[in-house]
Parts: C-alpha cells; sequence; structure tokens
C-alpha cells in the first residue's frame, strides 16, 4: 500500500506530472515495441531465405 502511495503522490497527482508520465511511457513502449518488431522481422526474413 506505501509503494502505490508513493507512486500517485510522485507520479499522479498532479495533472502536469501525470502528462509528462504517460508520454514518456508512451515513447519508452513504442521504443520497445519497434525493437522487438524489428527483431521479429529479421527472424522471419532469415527463416524464408533458407527456404
Amino acid at each position: 500500500m506505501s509503494h502505490a502511495k508513493g507512486v500517485y503522490s510522485l507520479l499522479f497527482r498532479r495533472t502536469s506530472t501525470f502528462a509528462i508520465t504517460i508520454m514518456f511511457a508512451a515513447v519508452f513502449f513504442e521504443r520497445i515495441f519497434d525493437q522487438g518488431g524489428d527483431k521479429l522481422w529479421k527472424h522471419i526474413k532469415y527463416q524464408n531465405e533458407e527456404e
């Protein structure tokens, strides 16, 4: 419970920090998703070139 209260007071209490947190999370998620997609694409491409 205390961790949730700390996160709430640090990141979500003010609207501006909430918006910034969401923007950083979206950029982070996009980069991770894009890198994962690139690795998957290279794996699929490599598999199809061998056939």
